[in-house]
């Protein structure tokens, strides 16, 4: 059972505000909870039904560090901050900051990408297509935002996560820089390198005038239907597996 305090604690963490003061966040879900605790990284708080914490008792004392927490599904649902509770969350600490930026291989930078749901759609398709680094503009959303979380399903784990101005980066890199926008040349025309920065712009505005002139590729996916514009995440899906896939 959660005592008052523990229930407002983990509800506060739906707020960044109160995940920086803290240095930790929520990572909820019978699979994500699981992933976590499959890894040797520590946890602060377990909270689980008791079915749940008997199924995955073996990983759950692999983290003798963390508290315990077992709650009826009521309980679960009072703190969730999904629409529908599964059966375990957790509460982690912040990983240690990647310092250093990526100087090799293939990355994804976003520009103000505002929706957490697609910032947490690019984490996981970089987890998918091995793309090791996710840089961000400082307005994008939150890495640790819940909604974040839940949708890169674990994929923080192992992507590296930098937040950094985005213009002195793309400038200076020795990667290629490759812009996507609607007014570029189709992907399917360009010569694919052999490494580089997909660079993915907000959702309404897409990439900023500062960033595309620092690109060294402008390309976009040819339209062949009548829908009017792809969202952040499905566009770098397919941008990441045409350039990043084998």
């Amino acid at each position: 059972m959660l005592s008052n305090a523990q229930s407002k604690y983990i509800r506060s963490l739906s707020q960044q505000k109160y995940r920086k003061q803290y240095k930790v966040f929520l990572a909820e879900g019978d699979k994500i909870a699981r992933e976590w605790l499959a890894t040797a990284g520590p946890i602060q708080m377990i909270v689980a039904t008791e079915d749940w914490a008997e199924e995955n008792k073996q990983l759950i004392h692999g983290h003798s560090e963390a508290e315990l927490c077992i709650v009826t599904a009521d309980e679960l649902e009072r703190v969730s901050v999904l629409q529908a509770a599964h059966k375990a969350l957790l509460v982690v600490p912040y990983p240690p900051i990647a310092a250093e930026l990526p100087t090799s291989g293939w990355s994804i930078v976003t520009e103000r990408v505002q929706d957490p749901g697609n910032l947490g759609t690019i984490i996981r398709i970089a987890d998918w297509f091995g793309v090791q680094h996710v840089v961000c503009s400082p307005d994008c959303a939150d890495f640790y935002n819940p909604k974040v979380v839940q949708a890169a399903m674990g994929g923080h784990l192992r992507v590296q996560l930098h937040v950094t101005e985005l213009v002195p980066f793309v400038r200076d890199t020795d990667l290629t820089t490759i812009a996507a926008t609607l007014g570029g040349t189709s992907i399917y025309e360009i010569e694919k390198p052999d490494s580089g920065i997909l660079m993915i712009g907000n959702e309404s505005k897409g990439l900023s005038d500062e960033i595309l002139q620092c690109a060294d590729m402008k390309v976009t996916i040819p339209r062949l239907g009548g829908a009017e514009s792809l969202n952040a995440g499905v566009s770098a899906g397919i941008l990441t597996a045409f350039l990043a896939g084998r």
